[in-house]
């Protein structure tokens, strides 16, 4: 049905994107490789600028039901017990951060695709994408066209490939496990960060408390295989941190069941759109997660691609979402070294500095990621 959009993809970009572009008067399609939507179990947090997107599209209620309200971003030291710096979010309490489980986000996303008469096809694998007006795509099961096709499908995205052809990504040194752990109290509102020498985990509240998500990553000189599904083996993982002292110890020590990935580099799409096709989220801009935008950048991608449509300003999109998309990429590479110094003296000082810092000016410490969360692309 030529004169249609069609969403490939029914992740956070993909449904997203299909609601937005539904509430532009398009109409839309999604279809999905997988047999089901669903996520593997794990966490991520919503910033006001994802936040804004999913409130934009009358989701709010739904988002504040799933998810933990985020009061603090606590950063501490592997060994040494008390807080590095503590960034108090609720001196900013028009900004909602949330911690939410990626299935919880992925059900509501679901439930008002649903719920709007948004068509969902499961099972189909794409294998090609053709530019032109119409678009054509190339299925396992057949092709079909479109006036419009979407790439929400990830980082080895047809979509991509066909306005770019092939990259290059390269390992970037450094792995990941991520694990989700009842807890048996609730935990505090807050993102932990516990740095040390060559890595640093992170952990925060999901479910109102009653588990743990954590991401721990480590420097590492070899790796082979990238994908976010591989499974890893939970002694490993502790082993791998057995220094680490303090709250996320017990969490660490929890843990049954761990998804092991390797940090891999991709340039940023030099081509966004072509006619008929247009990509997002990581197929257009893969993200390292070490300032948990990816899913934030998707939803900032998935509005203004439906208003570029819905305005039949499309060539826009590009220009409207690269620098953003590029800075924020930047600033989330340059943050993983702050976490892992290895040099004994410069971790003192460091922390040290960020300590004062944060008992004098604790508003400028606080402020200091406005550019990104403070972002609206719905004003």
């Amino acid at each position: 049905m030529g004169d249609e959009v069609l969403v490939l993809g029914a992740g956070i970009g993909g449904l997203t994107a299909a609601l937005a572009l539904h509430g532009q008067g398009a109409r839309v399609r999604v279809v999905e490789q997988a047999e089901r939507i669903g996520e593997v179990g794990a966490g991520l947090q919503i910033s006001p600028n994802g936040g804004a997107v999913l409130r934009a599209l009358g989701l709010g209620a739904a988002l504040d039901a799933v998810s933990v309200r985020a009061e603090a971003v606590v950063l501490s030291d592997y060994q040494r017990p008390g807080d590095v710096l503590r960034l108090d979010l609720r001196r900013r309490p028009q900004q909602v951060y949330g911690f939410v489980h990626r299935a919880d986000l992925i059900g509501l996303l679901e439930q008002a695709v649903r719920t709007a008469g948004i068509p969902v096809e499961l099972g189909r694998k794409a294998i090609r994408v053709e530019p032109g007006a119409p678009a054509r795509v190339v299925f396992e099961d057949g092709a079909e066209e479109a006036a419009l096709v979407v790439g929400a499908d990830g980082l080895h995205s047809v979509a991509r490939r066909a306005l770019n052809g092939g990259d290059a990504p390269f390992f970037t040194g450094q792995v990941a496990w991520r694990a989700v752990v009842p807890t048996p109290r609730p935990l505090p509102a807050e993102a932990r960060v516990v740095m040390a020498p060559g890595k640093h985990v992170v952990a925060y509240p999901l479910r109102g408390g009653t588990m743990a998500n954590l991401v721990a990553i480590r420097e590492q000189s070899d790796w082979v295989e990238e994908g976010w599904h591989l499974a890893g083996d939970p002694d490993a993982l502790r082993a791998a941190f057995a220094d680490l002292r303090g709250p996320v110890r017990p969490l660490l020590d929890a843990v049954e069941t761990v998804g092991l990935w390797g940090l891999f580099r991709h340039p940023v799409a030099a081509r966004w759109q072509s006619e008929g096709v247009a990509i997002l989220g990581d197929a257009a801009h893969p993200t390292l997660p070490f300032l948990a935008q990816g899913a934030n950048l998707a939803l900032e991608d998935a509005w203004v691609l439906a208003r570029c449509h819905g305005t039949s300003s499309l060539a826009a999109y590009q220009d409207l979402r690269q620098d953003r998309a590029r800075k924020v990429i930047a600033a989330a590479n340059r943050n993983a070294w702050k976490y892992h110094v290895r040099f004994g003296p410069a971790r003192m000082a460091g922390h040290m500095a960020l300590k004062l810092a944060g008992g004098i000016v604790p508003d400028v410490m606080v402020n200091q990621f406005d550019w990104i969360y403070g972002y609206d692309v719905t004003a």
